[in-house]
């Protein structure tokens, strides 16, 4: 004989701004939770919850995704650890964007990937060596792209590889980018999977690299503020547009020297989003000036974005081109996994862009994280003075 009076979920996050991630539409409502699971999303559950968590005046959004950080910690110098900067800052599931090249990928899957309890991919850098110390440049030796080292990798490791990536700067890969973006092109085509492009600082403008580029590729960096960016005279260069409606992706990737509020602000009043919003989190800035993702979506709502256009970009949109909307990443609904992020706004903060310029705006703050229904311990904003961290 079934009690009624006994609770029928273990958690109900009560009277929250519930996200629909594929549309950024929201609703005021509750998430009923039971197991790994999300058992119901409707009003009126608190009452059948042996746990409510009151969420008025908050974001309840599917867990964050991020699709571009670098989290090969002790051994690339641009290694983050990624449960303690992104898990415990609200992000359930990330992808590290080419810190790994196929010679160093047996060490990144052995000791970072499989024991990191969030869910980690990778796009593969071209090179052999990876990103390992960002002072010398992983392809100024071509012979270090190795297609068959690549391809090999990727095919014997579907569950982690979802993409290949090279690094597009003068420093990076000298006078041979054409060849050399052409051979990365080629393989990426044999594995089928895309190739992200990091840009600023190329050896030519944007619109000689974006016109070899294809449906699925994947420009970072979209509001760099470094040479050969998106802006011509202020404007959105007409290329960037045609290569948007050709299907190439673009994503904000923050990181230590790239987003600029002066290119972000214009680019946003032009109505030029990023297709997927990331914050390029590493060793080097998870102290500042990046800190995190839900930080980086701070910073882009104070630019003009709204949630509603935040919120897609940050969920569906990441777990689709890292492949990991097939295992239910990035996604709400009742019967999938019980991945969520609870946001709150947070006080006004001065937030700096990697250009050295700076903005008073309001944070947000994961109030709580779940991932397969556990909650997650969170950690504060490294940039309060009490966490003794100078932002710098």
């Amino acid at each position: 004989m079934t009690d009624d009076s006994s609770p029928r979920y273990d958690l109900v996050l009560a009277g929250g701004e519930v996200f629909d991630a594929a549309t950024g539409v929201s609703q005021v409502t509750d998430v009923a939770v039971t197991g790994d699971r999300v058992a119901r999303i409707a009003p009126g559950l608190a009452a059948q919850g042996r746990q409510v968590v009151d969420c008025s005046g908050q974001y309840v959004l599917p867990g964050l995704v991020e699709a571009h950080t670098h989290i090969f910690a002790d051994v690339s110098k641009v290694g983050a650890p990624p449960d303690e900067a992104h898990l415990r800052r609200g992000v359930v599931a990330a992808c590290d964007a080419g810190t790994v090249g196929a010679s160093t990928f047996a060490a990144f899957e052995r000791y970072v990937a499989a024991p990191a309890r969030m869910r980690l991919v990778n796009f593969l850098n071209v090179s052999v060596l990876g990103l390992i110390d960002f002072r010398f440049g992983e392809l100024l030796n071509p012979d270090t792209l190795v297609p068959e080292d690549a391809l090999a990798v990727a095919a014997a490791n579907p569950h982690r590889v979802r993409g290949f990536k090279i690094r597009l700067s003068e420093d990076v890969v000298g006078l041979e980018w054409r060849t050399l973006l052409k051979r990365s092109l080629a393989l990426s085509a044999e594995a089928g999977l895309p190739l992200m492009i990091h840009i600023g600082e190329t050896p030519e403008p944007l619109p000689v690299i974006l016109d070899l580029l294809r449906p699925g590729d994947v420009v970072a960096h979209c509001y760099t503020g470094k040479p050969y960016g998106i802006l011509g005279d202020g404007k959105i260069l007409p290329e960037v547009y045609a290569a948007r409606e050709r299907g190439v992706l673009f994503e904000s990737a923050h990181g230590k020297s790239n987003l600029s509020f002066a290119v972000a602000r214009p680019a946003i009043e032009q109505g030029f989003l990023p297709d997927v919003v990331t914050s390029d989190t590493s060793g080097r800035n998870w102290h500042g000036p990046v800190f995190d993702l839900v930080t980086s979506m701070a910073k882009l709502r104070a630019m003009g974005m709204t949630m509603e256009q935040i919120v897609p970009r940050v969920t569906s949109a990441p777990a689709r081109l890292t492949g990991l909307d097939a295992e239910g990443y990035g996604s709400l609904v009742e019967g999938g996994p019980a991945h969520v992020t609870v946001l709150a706004d947070a006080e006004e903060a001065e937030l700096p862009d990697a250009a050295g310029n700076r903005i008073v705006a309001p944070r947000l703050e994961p109030s709580l994280v779940l991932l397969a229904g556990e909650q997650v311990p969170t950690v504060p904003w490294r940039g309060l003075p009490a966490a003794g961290v100078a932002g710098a």
